[in-house]
């Protein structure tokens, strides 16, 4: 048992690789993602340098740039979880390391322990005791193979040892590999935090241009920017039939808001605009199916729409989405997380959600406050 103790650790140790692939996707999907942010903030500054001067240009800067802080923030927060992705390939990566070394210490001292005896059973001619204290022939030849065995593991660990030695050498090549990424994206971050703080004193010097009655009026003009891009009339076609949430009516109430920790900023009939933390989970308030996701094309954010019966409920300024079109979820589920989104008369960025609620009928009203606990 103790001999097979170095090979069941080196074992253990190259298991630990297997999740390497899969870690590298994750880091090789989250770049994707900030390059392509990085191309929409590239293309949004050149839009806002080509903008003129004027009233009515200040307005459209300020909503360019509204937008422009938005999708900094995401960059950031995209950043973010790529370091973090990072500090924790490094971790793994460094722990892999130090049990690498480790055995390939154990197997130098075993071959050491192994070359040692060998040479003082050759000064004493202890192999020639060995054998001619043989009872026969065949014992002979047994011992002989006997010895050929020992000379062939002192081979084996030899080779053990330099193949350890290479992964040894290859994992803290990656290591340094790693630790280079983590500085250049911490530098990345330290300039995008800079950039954001730019355009926030950009934006709120535009901002003091405007009196609050237009602030108002430009801050209704980007919430209507953010509505559904897509005809709830098309989508009730999808619900015709569905059976998954049912048991869902007018009369059902007592919900929980489908922002973990949020509270509602304010209802608009069917709708309901709800703040949260950032990162908070997007819940479905109820049993039902995914019938659609869409991204917008305005904010970069995603929509669901999930349908309880033929009742539809709509999710919208998602960051990010944890769902698939068709697939059934049930109450509370986790549908994604809340998106940013940009105060206009604050100046400050939030982190919102807009719900809406649409009967199988057009001619039916649903109020969306009419859903929730008291």
């Amino acid at each position: 048992m103790k001999k097979l103790l170095p090979y069941l650790m080196l074992l253990a140790a190259l298991c630990a690789l297997h999740p390497v692939a899969a870690q590298n996707d994750r880091i090789e999907r989250q770049k994707r993602i900030i390059a392509d942010l990085e191309q929409r903030i590239a293309r949004g500054e050149r839009e806002i340098a080509s903008i003129k001067k004027g009233r009515a240009a200040t307005e459209e800067r300020l909503r360019r740039l509204a937008r422009q802080i938005d999708s900094r923030s995401q960059l950031l927060d995209a950043t973010e979880q790529q370091a973090a992705l990072l500090r924790l390939e490094i971790e793994r990566t460094d722990s892999v390391a130090g049990d690498l070394s480790a055995a390939l210490e154990r197997n130098r001292q075993q071959y050491g322990a192994m070359v040692r005896e060998a040479y003082r059973n050759y000064r004493h001619n202890n192999y020639l005791t060995y054998l001619f204290a043989s009872r026969s022939f065949v014992d002979v030849a047994r011992k002989i193979t006997m010895l050929r065995e020992v000379a062939a593991m002192r081979e084996r660990k030899l080779l053990e040892i330099d193949s350890l030695a290479r992964e040894v050498a290859d994992q803290k090549a990656l290591l340094d590999t790693r630790h280079r990424a983590l500085d250049s994206v911490l530098q990345r971050l330290t300039s995008q935090r800079e950039k954001l703080q730019r355009d926030a004193r950009s934006a709120r010097s535009e901002a003091s241009r405007l009196s609050k009655r237009e602030k108002t009026a430009l801050q209704q003009k980007m919430a209507s920017e953010q509505e559904l891009d897509v005809a709830i009339s098309e989508l009730r076609k999808l619900t015709r039939g569905n059976t998954e949430g049912a048991s869902f009516s007018n009369k059902t109430t007592g919900l929980r808001l489908p922002v973990v920790g949020g509270r509602v900023k304010r209802y608009m009939e069917n709708m309901a605009e709800i703040t949260g933390p950032k990162g908070a989970a997007v819940i479905s308030i109820y049993d039902g199916k995914v019938v659609e996701i869409k991204r917008n094309r305005i904010t970069n954010k995603y929509d669901v729409f999930v349908a309880h019966g033929e009742y539809i409920t709509s999710y919208a300024n998602l960051g990010a989405v944890s769902v698939t079109k068709g697939q059934k979820v049930s109450r509370n589920q986790r549908l994604g997380s809340i998106g940013s989104a940009m105060n206009v008369v604050t100046m400050e960025p939030e982190y919102k959600l807009v719900f809406g609620i649409y009967p199988p009928s057009p001619n039916m009203k649903m109020r969306a406050q009419d859903c929730f606990r008291r």
